[in-house]
């Protein structure tokens, strides 16, 4: 395996000689499709709901990208998608597991981190890595939406708020515990504690606070190392980024790009493919 080091050194020279060449990664997740077009950098990235279709959904992330940027399909010479839908796209040339694109796609935005918290639309996930960025193991939670984007939109929902709101709630408030995790059972809590004239405020650093405890849980079991990259569309959460760096002590890194790390991730995979003939 190539020093991602050397490999950036090395694609920095035949930059010149390909710059109309690209690869593209699709990141097609149960919630949101995120696609990233790249040639050595990112040369534009782009985000849309999923809706019923992961299928429809990539082909329109697709030429989206080709069209706003003026790229003929020639010119693109790999496509890697990842997330649940990854298999769906029938003209792609790779799928990739989300474990191994979030982790290419968090070290490239921060090349400090060994620890990789995602929070995604239907699943959570816990990745460490090597000194190289390489994944050294894992951690999945993908049996219920407890703890998941998705978990999150339908307590919003449920608030009469939306998502963006739970990051604007003045931190001063105090959080209402939420005992359980369950989608079903949360629900039903909320309800009871909304007619007992629980603020609606509180209830949502309730529910974050309860998404942080699970968060913090499955990176101690994993082992947190050095500095912890968030990806994902929750990253975005300022309220639960301070409450897990509350938990844990320690510096949450989330990038802007953090939402499209996994997609990111196989972009750079298929450029690695097209200039160092490997591909993970």
């Amino acid at each position: 395996m190539v020093c991602p080091h050397v490999a950036r050194v090395y694609i920095t020279t035949v930059i010149e000689g390909v710059s109309q060449l690209f690869s593209i990664g699709i990141d097609m997740g149960s919630v949101g499709t995120k696609a990233v077009i790249y040639n050595g950098e990112m040369i534009d990235k782009i985000v849309i709901p999923t809706g019923w279709s992961p299928k429809n959904a990539g082909t329109e992330v697709f030429n989206a990208l080709l069209k706003r940027n003026n790229i003929k399909k020639e010119q693109v010479k790999k496509i890697i998608t990842t997330g649940y839908g990854r298999s769906s796209l029938d003209f792609a040339d790779k799928a990739v597991t989300e474990i191994t694109c979030h982790a290419k796609g968090a070290f490239f935005l921060n090349e400090n981190i060994r620890t990789v918290l995602d929070i995604g639309g239907q699943d959570s996930k816990v990745i460490a890595l090597d000194e190289a960025g390489n994944v050294s193991d894992f951690l999945m939670n993908d049996k219920c939406a407890a703890g998941t984007g998705r978990f999150l939109q339908v307590m919003a929902t449920l608030l009469e708020m939306d998502v963006e709101d739970f990051s604007a709630i003045n931190s001063t408030v105090k959080p209402q515990k939420i005992s359980s995790m369950c989608t079903v059972f949360a629900e039903s809590e909320i309800i009871s504690l909304l007619a007992n004239g629980v603020e609606k405020e509180s209830l949502a650093l309730g529910i974050l606070d309860s998404i942080a405890n699970r968060a913090v849980s499955m990176l101690k079991r994993v082992g947190i190392h050095s500095e912890i990259g968030f990806t994902g569309g929750v990253s975005k959460s300022k309220n639960l980024v301070t409450l897990i760096e509350e938990k844990t002590g320690l510096n949450l890194y989330s990038h802007p790009d953090s939402q499209i790390a996994g997609a990111l991730g196989a972009a750079i995979i298929g450029w690695n493919k097209i200039n160092l003939g490997y591909i993970e």
